[in-house]
């Protein structure tokens, strides 16, 4: 039973109420560095619901099953993953060996879904979008793997996430040493490209290929995506929070520091996504194997050695 609530209530529900919250304050500051007013707080949710109650147009002649799931798979995946996390951050001692590991798969089944509604629509724009999509996976998976490797090293090698939390706890958080922050800084450029963000948005780029993967999806399947993405705003950081910065403590003072923790991370994205122009996909891709991979190789080295 008690999974049973992580997973409706913080997987779902509470995920879902501080992604939409982190999508309004991304379009807010996005509008405002562009002088412009921007949404109202409750747009993201509107968006949604307003979708939800459109038709469902499904292209003549394409996988329908396919297409009509892969926008609910790549949502249960980002649930599943936020009520793992929600788990162990906690309760520290509710964990089971690998539960990084299997974090790590979830995180890359939104990525797929999205392949898979692209290539299942049929169009070609979509299917360039869904290549371009599989290219950056290829490309960001290597340097984001190695930056997860560091914070394994220096909790003794624990691929548990509850036991990488009481290691910071005890001893200080990852990023209080070289290695840490050098595979933090790795870990955000790749959670940039993990939410299709400029410069990576590549895949979708609605001024080239006019939404790419998205560009058949409409009513209740757009609005699962948009929900997906919603969700993965906070999904991501936060799971770079537990495994650099100690987690997300909800007692006292420690309450707004990781409300700091968080929003400092999502305006960093924000930042980013802000200030650089969009990429090609064979530039994105020699910057994650090569700077980027670079800079997680010497993270790795620094946490071998302690540092």
């Amino acid at each position: 039973m008690i999974y049973i609530v992580y997973l409706i209530f913080y997987g779902f529900l509470l995920t879902a109420i501080i992604g939409l919250l982190a999508s309004w304050i991304d379009r807010k500051v996005t509008a405002r560095v562009q002088y412009r007013v921007g949404p109202p707080i409750l747009q993201p949710l509107i968006d949604i619901i307003k979708l939800s109650g459109k038709e469902t147009l499904v292209p003549r002649g394409v996988s329908k099953i396919t297409f009509l799931a892969a926008p609910v798979i790549g949502l249960s995946g980002v649930i599943l993953v936020s009520a793992l996390l929600w788990i162990n951050n906690i309760d520290r001692g509710n964990t089971f060996i690998g539960d990084l590991i299997v974090a790590i798969y979830l995180l890359a089944i939104p990525s797929i879904s999205i392949i898979m509604g692209g290539f299942a629509s049929g169009n070609p724009l979509a299917s360039l979008g869904a290549s371009r999509e599989m290219k950056l996976i290829l490309s960001y998976e290597l340097p984001f793997m190695l930056a997860v490797f560091v914070p394994v090293i220096k909790s003794g090698f624990s691929i548990e996430l509850g036991q990488i939390l009481t290691f910071q706890a005890e001893n200080g958080v990852m990023t209080g040493a070289w290695s840490g922050t050098l595979a933090l800084i790795v870990a955000i450029l790749c959670v940039q490209a993990k939410l299709a963000l400029v410069p990576f948005d590549m895949p979708e780029a609605e001024t080239e290929i006019m939404g790419g993967t998205l560009i058949e999806y409409s009513g209740s399947g757009l609005a699962v995506y948009r929900l997906m993405k919603n969700m993965l705003l906070f999904t991501l950081p936060f799971f770079l929070i537990i495994l650099f910065m100690g987690g997300l403590r909800i007692d006292g003072i420690h309450l707004l520091y990781g409300i700091l923790k968080y929003v400092g991370l999502v305006a960093l994205v924000t930042v980013i996504r802000n200030t650089n122009p969009r990429v090609r996909i064979d530039q994105a891709i020699r910057f994650f194997w090569g700077p980027v991979t670079v800079i997680a190789i010497i993270a790795v080295f620094l946490a071998f050695r302690g540092l």
